[in-house]
């Protein structure tokens, strides 16, 4: 029994050999034909060593690379939408209108209004609609139908009257 209590306990010890790492938001890898170096910054420090010119500090590595892609919303897509609060009209402005899609949701998350803006000031006719909160996303498609690249999203809170 003591040995099979003994080699379970070295299995599940060695699933927990890769804890000690750190997580970071930055850190690179370098290497030439002499050696390679990999550092990680915000690591716990561990032990440091110099030899009176050199100092290395040494610590926990992230042993595997996870990226996070975060895509920044362009600054080229610029958006006003006036005015809000409104009662019958509003007004989409954008820096550009081409392949730009609105579409209206009311605070349920149920679809109002879908269209595609057809100026760079475009207005939409809101007067039928019920008094309340809506949410207005404007997507800006960018290239072709069949690109790669994802639309832009920019989204509004919309305050109807009576």
């Amino acid at each position: 029994m003591k040995k099979h209590t003994l080699v379970l306990f070295s299995l599940l010890a060695t699933g927990t050999v890769s804890a000690q790492e750190v997580v970071s938001t930055q850190g690179d890898s370098y290497s030439n034909a002499s050696g390679s170096i990999d550092f990680t910054l915000g690591e716990v420090v561990i032990v440091t060593g110099t030899d009176g010119n050199n100092d290395l500090t040494q610590g926990f590595h992230q042993t595997n690379w996870n990226f996070l892609g975060v895509e920044d919303f362009a600054p080229n897509y610029e958006a006003i939408i006036y005015p809000n609060p409104t009662e019958d009209v509003l007004n989409i402005r954008t820096s550009t209108f081409e392949n730009v899609t609105y579409t209206l949701y009311d605070a349920q998350g149920k679809l109002v209004m879908q269209d595609i803006l057809s100026a760079e000031q475009t207005p939409i006719q809101v007067s039928e609609l019920a008094p309340g909160a809506y949410s207005l996303e404007l997507i800006f498609e960018e290239g072709s139908k069949g690109s790669l690249s994802s639309p832009k999203r920019k989204t509004f809170k919309l305050i109807k009257q009576q």
